[in-house]
């Protein structure tokens, strides 16, 4: 790295350090070098808005307080607690790796990014986050707010996604990254990436950092950085069937990697036709003929989307359908349900309550 960069680096490490102890955002999560704590916060954080964690952190930490009791519990124990969180591939490799750590390494974590990022769950830029929290290990936890800051810091033009300028970012990163203070670092530029160097318009006249952009000297920060636009989410139609039989509705454990673990109304994918919700239903009484519509809803997945139309029948026995649960109104609220099925729960909570009628 060049005297020039090494010298702006200094400088920009100077003033958003002291930025960030005037303006940094307060969390429930934030003030710990736990490295239980600063784990579970990062992996609440990846897909969910810094904002919607804090009450799910606290909750978590109230049921699993540390890393033991978190080995110790049943996949269905997290599930529920991490419930609404979305995303649950990371309650089932949270679990995953609390075990790991319980039976290989006694209970203590990796003290480095390399050793983090061996645990499931944990890529590298988690692995670099909690490095530095946790450990002051110096090196830059890359997601998009230092990807986008650090592109207009140093007015880097290149398409972000590409191998060479995803490694000419983490070395500028890495530039600034302090011998000591490297986790206040990193959520400092969080920090400024979410709230000042904002994608499309960032709010400049805030940025501490003013004078070290080279993006603003040029006049073109809202055009930076240069990402190649993402394939639109595919479209499913899902037929969702509620079937009541004496006071219960059945729900069905996922296999699919999509909701893994999770508890679902019976469903199909790709069809969300009356035809399709009577052939559910015939699974569990071959004599059905009549399906109602009780609902629609929608819910947005990472690369799809499910537009679901949620059906009821009646169903005369419960004996035919093997593997379910079916729920009353209690187990209906004890077992975990995926956020996608918070429309058909409620529609069939209403069902539990009107009896079936």
């Amino acid at each position: 790295m060049s005297a020039d960069v090494t010298g702006r680096a200094d400088e920009i490490i100077r003033k958003l350090l002291g930025w960030y102890d005037r303006e940094q955002r307060a969390f429930s999560f934030r003030g710990t070098r736990d490295p239980y704590r600063v784990w579970l916060s990062e992996i609440m954080l990846q897909q969910t808005r810094t904002e919607t964690v804090g009450p799910y952190y606290e909750r978590f930490l109230d049921q699993f307080p540390d890393v033991f009791s978190l080995a110790a519990a049943q996949e269905e124990q997290v599930l529920k607690a991490w419930q609404g969180l979305g995303y649950y591939t990371r309650a089932r490799n949270l679990h995953k790796a609390a075990r790991i750590i319980v039976q290989e390494h006694g209970g203590r974590f990796p003290g480095d990014a390399r050793g983090l990022g061996k645990l499931p769950g944990i890529g590298p830029y988690t692995a670099a986050a909690i490095a530095s929290i946790a450990y002051d290990e110096p090196v830059p936890a890359m997601d998009g707010n230092l990807n986008r800051v650090i592109s207009r810091l140093y007015h880097f033009t290149h398409e972000i996604t590409a191998p060479d300028a995803a490694r000419t970012l983490r070395s500028l990163g890495q530039g600034l990254m302090p011998p000591a203070r490297a986790g206040d670092m990193n959520q400092a530029l969080m920090d400024l990436g979410a709230t000042i160097c904002l994608p499309g318009t960032p709010d400049c006249g805030r940025c501490p950092l003013q004078a070290e952009c080279l993006a603003l000297a040029q006049g073109d920060p809202a055009a930076l950085p240069r990402i190649r636009a993402r394939k639109p989410p595919v479209q499913v139609p899902v037929a969702v069937v509620l079937l009541e039989c004496g006071g219960r509705v059945l729900l069905t454990r996922r296999r699919e990697a999509l909701l893994k673990g999770m508890y679902v109304f019976p469903l199909r994918e790709g069809d969300d036709g009356p035809e399709a919700a009577l052939a559910l239903a015939q699974r569990a009484d071959p004599g059905q003929t009549f399906v109602r519509e009780e609902t629609a809803a929608r819910h947005v997945f990472t690369h799809r989307v499910w537009n679901m139309r949620v059906y009821s029948a009646r169903v005369a026995s419960r004996a035919a359908l093997t593997g379910g649960v079916w729920a009353d109104m209690e187990t209906l609220k004890r077992l975990p349900l995926p956020v996608a099925m918070n429309a058909a729960r409620q529609a069939a909570e209403r069902l539990l309550l009107a009896g079936g009628d």
